[in-house]
This record gives C-alpha cells, sequence and structure tokens, in this order.
C-alpha cells in the first residue's frame, strides 16, 4: 500500500500543505497516522479524491473528447508576425503551446491571463518516479 505525508500530497496535487491539512480535518481527506504520529494518506483514498474533484463540473459548456484540462495562468506570450507561443503555469506544472497569433490576438491572451490548456494526444508517456532508499534517521 503507498501511502504520503501530508506535504508529499499537497506536492501532488499543486497546493499548500495546510490545504491539505483543512481537507483532512474537514472529513473530505481520510487520513491515519503512521508509526511516529505523523498524518498520511493511502494511495487509493487519495487517487478517489483527485478523481472526484476532476469529476466536479467545470466552467467550460463545450462537449469534447478531451480529457486532460489544465486550468492555470499565462506566463508567457511570444508573437510573431504568424506564431506564438504560450506559457501556461497549471500547478506546479509549465504548458507550452504553439499557436497562430491570430488565435492568441483572438482570445486575448496576456501575462496574467487565466486560461485552460486543453490536451489531447495519442501518446502520452507515463514514468514513475525510481525507487528512493530509505533513510536513516539520525540518532535513532
Amino acid at each position: 500500500m503507498t501511502v504520503f505525508r501530508i506535504g508529499e500530497a499537497a506536492e501532488l496535487l499543486g497546493v499548500s500543505a495546510d490545504t491539505v491539512r483543512r481537507w483532512v480535518d474537514a472529513g473530505r481527506l481520510p487520513a491515519t497516522r503512521d508509526a511516529h504520529g505523523h498524518r498520511v494518506l493511502d494511495g487509493v483514498d487519495l487517487a478517489g479524491f483527485v478523481r472526484a474533484a476532476a469529476a466536479a463540473p467545470e466552467e467550460h459548456t463545450e462537449l469534447s473528447s478531451a480529457r486532460n484540462r489544465l486550468r492555470g495562468i499565462v506566463t508567457a506570450v511570444r508573437k510573431d508576425t504568424v506564431m506564438a507561443q504560450v506559457d501556461i503555469q497549471a500547478g506546479p506544472f509549465r504548458v507550452v503551446s504553439l499557436m497562430s497569433r491570430e488565435a492568441v490576438d483572438d482570445l486575448d491572451l496576456r501575462v496574467g491571463s487565466v486560461a485552460v490548456a486543453v490536451i489531447k494526444s495519442t501518446t502520452v508517456v507515463v514514468e514513475r518516479p525510481a525507487p528512493q532508499p530509505a533513510r536513516g534517521r539520525p540518532g535513532g
């Protein structure tokens, strides 16, 4: 069973540890205590929480086959005469989109604007971090 400490869950979700603690305290996210008394979240419970949050009604009203939507803030817009590059910071993730300058102008995309990156891809590479060796505690 995979378990996450509050800080690890916060990093995965792109929120603060205090936000995760509030969700736990409010009963929205179940947590238990490990052998050291730290609150931990079961990976299956955390996945269910994220799935339920993702299934909540979103702001868009269009129907789409794309399932990957990352809401964020525009951090850079670079335009030339025909093409543009738009950078969006969505939580801890930087998303870069290349599009026509006309599309950027039509959407009025500017640094500081809220935007949603909608991603549909036939190729998505999934990686898993290598297991880290257990670290011993000093003096214990």
